[in-house]
């Protein structure tokens, strides 16, 4: 293993955890809060060890699969543990364990949080918080890529390593210019949304962070209430925003080079959309006795479609008190997730469709023993590769589920909280129903269960492997 180039790029984690600070840094000086020492602190920490660091330069270049897997999973828990710290030091958070579990949920786009009021946070904490969501959601690593003049065969590795979806490819030939690219359409979309608030009656603090939470597909609020306290139409803003990270930004690249046609036969898209409108609907019928008229229905039960299908985790109103139909389809929903190369976590539309078809041919396979099928996706033959590791992912997932409900149990908590609470976290999600639903929280849970959920953060956002690669003894003796 390489570690003198894993050793540099880790380096350089710090010195962006220490860029990103400054923002909350300059929030805090704005509103003179005492909070804005602990960022100052964490910066010129980070800077110190950073420098010494890099004194000591890679020996070599030579960057691997396993290098890009480990790479990307020290660097996320570096950025956690750093990004921990002005939570703890700051005295908002009472044990560095909650302080860290907050940080795992906001730059995995996860949302649960252990806060009982986060009204009472600092202004720059709750900027901190939810900032924390836009860095996630498109990958500190993708970042560094696009901004640093790095060269090398391990760049794509390292996208790999961090990207969520079955298979990830470049938009362009070179890494460098696809990351670019990436950010550039997250920064565009990021942009909109905040203007679309102000024009809608925001301040731009408030702007500013309730689009770092949608946009990262978060779900992090700064009222106890999540989105329930805002008018409609800034409710359906939130919508729509949600929908659009939740899709393959792959799509809004073929829309910056005019190919709407392609668009237009995403089969991915099609199903993503026609699951949220189904469900919606659905739900909107069972739940129209909550509410006034058959409108406002629609309109919560998309909302909940939408914010737990992208993995956002907003919430209009406590939908726990929803019969217990819509709850069901809810929890598939939490479970199936977004669109691959999307901000959102989850399952993921593009893995649901490939199991499906796999299960189909075998089907035909035994009618008809001689019959060869391959599966289509997109137009395109599938490779055999890519439905093993969907095949290989699935079974991984049940797993990991299987092993953190039987941890979780420990808790004596009824069943209902501990498996929602599995499958909000694991799926990047974050509220899940009874105790964990959107008026509950994770308050109550053990240290040793938040760091399960916390595994189960990291590892549904980094797609299983990364995580998994730092356990095996293979890894650290070659």
């Amino acid at each position: 293993m390489n570690r003198s180039i894993i050793h540099y790029i880790l380096c350089k984690i710090l010195e962006f955890a220490a860029l990103f600070m400054v923002l909350p840094l300059l929030v805090g000086i704005l509103y003179r809060e005492k909070a804005a020492a602990s960022f100052a602190v964490v910066i010129a920490g980070c800077l110190a060890v950073s420098l010494l660091g890099r004194r000591l330069k890679p020996a070599s270049k030579v960057f691997y699969a396993k290098e890009g897997f480990v790479t990307v999973s020290l660097s996320w828990i570096l950025l956690s543990l750093v990004g921990a710290l002005p939570f703890y030091l700051s005295g908002e958070f009472p044990t560095f364990t909650d302080a860290l579990y907050e940080t795992v949920s906001g730059l995995t786009t996860t949302g649960s949080t252990v806060l009982t009021d986060v009204e009472g946070l600092s202004r720059s904490i709750q900027f901190w918080r939810c900032f924390t969501h836009w860095i996630g959601g498109m990958g500190v690593l993708v970042l560094i890529l696009a901004v640093l003049p790095l060269s090398g065969s391990y760049n794509m590795h390292l996208m790999r390593a961090e990207s969520p979806g079955p298979s990830v490819g470049k938009l362009v030939p070179r890494v460098k210019n696809t990351a670019m690219i990436l950010y550039g359409i997250y920064i565009f979309i990021t942009f909109m949304e905040v203007i679309v608030l102000l024009f809608g009656g925001m301040d731009l603090y408030e702007a500013l962070t309730l689009t770092f939470s949608t946009v990262g597909t978060g779900g992090f609020g700064l009222l106890n209430s999540s989105i329930g306290s805002y008018p409609m139409g800034i409710q359906a803003v939130f919508t729509v925003f949600m929908l659009l990270c939740g899709i393959n930004f792959q799509i809004y690249y073929l829309l910056l080079i005019r190919k709407p046609k392609d668009v237009l036969h995403s089969e991915e898209l099609r199903y993503y959309l026609g699951i949220i409108l189904l469900a919606s609907v659905l739900i909107a019928v069972n739940v129209r006795g909550f509410f006034a008229d058959g409108f406002q229905a629609f309109h919560h039960a998309l909302f909940q479609v939408v914010s737990l299908m992208t993995t956002t985790g907003f919430a209009t109103l406590d939908y726990d008190v929803w019969p217990e139909f819509s709850k069901a389809i809810l929890f598939l929903i939490t479970l199936l997730g977004a669109c691959a190369g999307s901000t959102g976590g989850g399952f993921k539309v593009s893995r649901l469709v490939i199991l499906w078809r796999s299960v189909k041919n075998e089907i035909s396979a035994a009618i008809h023993p001689r019959s060869i099928k391959k599966i289509h996706m997109e137009g395109r033959i599938v490779g055999e590769g890519t439905v093993r590791s969907v095949l290989v992912y699935t079974a991984i997932y049940t797993m990991i589920f299987l092993v953190s409900l039987l941890l979780l149990s420990l808790n004596e908590f009824d069943f209902v909280t501990n498996i929602s609470a599995v499958a909000a976290n694991f799926n990047n999600v974050g509220p899940g129903f009874h105790m964990v639903g959107p008026a509950g929280n994770y308050a109550q849970f053990s240290g040793f269960s938040k760091f399960v959920l916390m595994f189960d953060m990291l590892a549904g956002r980094l797609e299983l492997l990364p995580v998994l690669v730092l356990f095996s003894v293979k890894t650290w003796r070659e």
